[in-house]
């Protein structure tokens, strides 16, 4: 009798631009609540509890517009804050702009998967800072790849940026590629990235931006395209100006993705020499 197939492991992830926990609900709101981009806000914490409620459910979590410890986030670092709220045991944080105590502009990766090697990816553009996390998971003969990215508001420096992506992603069998990208699916940088590697975008134009309307299909999910999906959609969520997106994954019975018992590690300090910045 032949052995019993297992089950297929299915990854759920999210992408989600927190606009650094401003629940911009119309466009008047970019005026009237602009201080909160400067300084701190009552309402922010329990707009970021509320998000935590939402991002505990899935297993990696990549998010844009954070900030890691300044004057308008009361000096707490947001992505600890929500990995903490939402009992992530593996998170990091990026910082792509440094503005001292008036703002730490930054990406996070949560997790409730330890990866085996995180890496900072400088991006190429003509103003730096910009960067991307890279994530890797690791099994005896497979690997899988995690890229974080917010990518630039120029078409010229977003074609930098997403053919060096294109570079890294070929580097690895399995890849996940998830951000605030600035551009459309049907964009000439994204088929430039599609054409350079075996990415996908396996869903119907998919509008988060802005939240209270959304006409425009700026975030984005993409997969190899070995990888299954299962399901994916715009949750409306609104304590942002964007919306969260979702995908289920069904990954290969190569890829073995296992939960650990270490809580509230930040991976930087439980990585240590595997955090590499290139």
């Amino acid at each position: 009798m032949s052995e019993q197939k297992s089950a297929a492991q299915i990854l759920r992830v999210m992408s989600y631009n927190i606009q650094v926990g401003i629940a911009t609900s119309r466009a008047r709101h970019y005026v009237t609540g602009s201080w909160k981009h400067i300084l701190p806000s009552s309402q922010r914490l329990p707009n970021l509890d509320r998000a935590a409620k939402l991002i505990q459910q899935y297993d990696i979590v990549g998010l844009q517009e954070l900030d890691a410890g300044s004057l308008r986030s009361n000096f707490i670092n947001l992505a600890e804050y929500l990995a903490e709220r939402a009992d992530f045991p593996y998170w990091y944080h990026q910082v792509n702009r440094n503005l001292g105590r008036l703002a730490q502009h930054s990406n996070a990766f949560l997790s409730h998967f330890k990866p085996d090697r995180v890496e900072n990816l400088k991006l190429p553009g003509i103003i730096p800072g910009r960067q991307a996390i890279m994530a890797v998971f690791e099994s005896e003969t497979d690997a899988l790849a995690v890229f974080i990215l917010h990518l630039a508001l120029g078409k010229r420096a977003r074609t930098r940026q997403l053919d060096y992506i294109a570079e890294r992603v070929s580097d690895y069998p399995h890849a996940i590629v998830m951000g605030d990208l600035n551009c459309r699916g049907d964009s000439q940088e994204m088929q430039l990235l599609f054409r350079k590697t075996s990415l996908r975008e396996p869903t119907d134009k998919m509008c988060t931006f802005p939240s209270w309307c959304p006409q425009h299909h700026i975030d984005h999910i993409l997969v190899s395209a070995d990888l299954t999906v299962k399901n994916t959609c715009a949750l409306r969520h609104e304590v942002s100006d964007h919306l969260p997106l979702i995908m289920e994954i069904e990954l290969p019975s190569s890829i073995q993705m296992n939960r650990y018992a270490h809580q509230g590690l930040s991976l930087e300090n439980y990585l240590g020499r595997s955090i590499i910045s290139r």
